[in-house]
């Protein structure tokens, strides 16, 4: 025999049998004419067809090192989902960060979802509404005096004729007054309100 035996490959590679022959099976081994497994040829393929995540031993430390903020956002997705996390640079597993990338996944399905079901809006479309909203109500409280002074102007005199005093109010000066007091009370409200949508 050229090569090893898939016992003898299971061996080497700290694999079990059965995966020795599912990797024979699905071509990610080199064999010899004999039938005999090419150790060198085998490792080299198996390394570039199988998945970094699913290989053992030595495998493991060929990987890249995962940034720091990458295992803080597993670690904070997890205990959002009351899970215990590991501390940030701490021994995230590959499990779970994969457990943590399927919350995700669904989190982001699940908001999918309500917005196309009209549950959830856009942020900037709401806040832009909002403003709009606000800045009519300003602009037909500005308004207002124009429109109201006449019928103030001519209402408080007809009520000062009756008490018997004759006066009559001018419909600018009433105008004025007004704007001045409905101005003061905008600029109040608009130092009291405040809109955040987080």
């Amino acid at each position: 025999m050229q090569g090893l035996s898939e016992r003898k490959y299971a061996a080497h590679a700290g694999l079990s049998r059965g995966a020795i022959q599912k990797a024979k099976a699905a071509g990610r081994l080199v064999l010899l004419a004999d039938g005999s497994i090419d150790v060198a040829a085998s490792d080299r393929k198996r390394a570039a067809m199988t998945d970094p995540s699913k290989q053992c031993g030595t495998a493991k430390e060929k990987l890249k090192p995962v940034p720091d903020a990458a295992i803080s956002a597993v670690g904070q997705t997890l205990r959002e989902q009351g899970m215990r996390a590991p501390a940030t640079g701490g021994n995230t597993t590959f499990l779970q960060a994969k457990t943590a990338n399927e919350v995700l996944k669904t989190q982001e399905r699940r908001l999918k979802l309500q917005k196309m079901k009209g549950e959830l809006v856009d942020k900037a479309r709401a806040k832009a509404l909002v403003f709009r909203l606000a800045r009519e109500e300003r602009d037909a409280w500005i308004n207002w005096p124009a429109r109201a002074a006449a019928l103030m102007a001519a209402e408080l005199s007809a009520a000062l004729s009756e008490a018997g005093q004759d006066v009559t109010l001018e419909t600018s000066l009433m105008q004025k007054i007004l704007e001045t007091h409905v101005r003061a009370q905008l600029e109040e409200l608009s130092g009291h309100v405040r809109f955040d949508i987080t």
